[in-house]
């Protein structure tokens, strides 16, 4: 178990979101009407953004580009009570996302990760890597060929250093064109692995029982939390062969707003009350509140 006070290192993507929500179907070919927001993004910072406004010391690692959307994402980290090791390329754009939000909710991305490509191993503040710390690692950062090897290499470090670690699996497309087994053997044996449904299912080929797909996913790693959407949240632990199923936070009529964030939320209010040791059932209905607020509104951060 890691230091409740110690800092949790969060490595990997930071974006800007064009959020863009349509008031009907998309229509192609022709005009689509919606309201459309900017936003910060990115799997990883927005982790360490939840992080650090529930009073954690959140350290974000990653890279932007040398434009005026860097220099304002990590204003927005500062502002938020993120530290920062940032890498600025001068090569790339700071990494950008469309997201296509439908009127459910549900949202479509299409991601151009610019300078989150440049993130290399040369990259990671290594004396930041100490004993009783904890590693998230967002998995966009294994699944980008060009950042892989900074994903793999924070991993490894944080095992040296006898950190506890955790990684999101990120996206169910990317994970399914890389191939399962390949994605597992760059993790390796992170102590908690994060994913949702979809992810769960490509990654054990298990997709109509994801209670069974979480437990075959402890041969691997000794903590494994898949999230479930509108079906809460269930854990298994290989240590104590224990299964917990937590209910999703209930929504009113109109309340869902934007999915945006929500897994990434979700896993800063989980790992936060892991970290104080709280019971488990209360530590998934910590991230499940978490994300709850996220989908309340637009856009995957507490502000920005």
């Amino acid at each position: 178990m890691a230091d409740a006070a110690a800092p949790i290192l969060v490595v990997g993507d930071l974006m800007v979101d064009v959020v863009a929500r349509l008031d009907g179907p998309l229509v192609t070919a022709s005009d689509s009407p919606g309201r459309i927001a900017m936003r910060g993004g990115g799997s990883a910072a927005n982790t360490a953004c939840w992080l650090a406004a529930g009073g954690a010391d959140a350290l974000f690692v990653g890279c932007v580009g040398d434009d005026l959307p860097g220099r304002e994402a990590a204003e927005a980290l500062h502002a938020t009570g993120v530290r920062t090791a940032l890498k600025i390329d001068p090569s790339r754009p700071t990494g950008t996302v469309v997201v296509l939000v439908d009127p459910t909710g549900e949202r479509t991305m299409v991601p151009d990760p610019g300078a989150n490509s440049a993130l290399t191993p040369m990259d990671l503040p290594t004396h930041e890597f100490a004993p009783g710390r904890h590693l998230h690692l967002s998995g966009y950062t294994i699944l980008n060929p060009a950042s892989r090897a900074a994903g793999v290499a924070a991993l490894d470090l944080a095992r040296r250093r006898g950190m506890t670690t955790s990684v999101d699996v990120a996206s169910a497309g990317p994970l399914a064109a890389v191939g399962p087994d390949r994605f597992l053997d760059w993790i390796g044996d992170p102590f908690m692995l994060i994913a949702n449904r979809d992810e769960a299912a490509v990654l054990t080929g298990i997709d109509d029982d994801p209670v069974a797909a979480t437990r075959a996913l402890t041969e691997l790693c000794d903590q494994v939390v898949v999230k479930l959407g509108a079906d809460g949240v269930v854990r298994h632990d290989a240590l104590f062969d224990r299964t917990i199923r937590v209910p999703a936070e209930q929504l009113a009529p109109g309340e869902l707003i934007d999915t945006t964030g929500a897994g990434d939320a979700f896993a800063a209010g989980y790992l936060a009350a892991w970290m104080r040791d709280e019971d488990p059932e209360d530590a998934l209905a910590a991230g499940c509140r978490l994300a709850a607020r996220v989908i309340r509104k637009v856009g995957g951060r507490p502000r920005g």
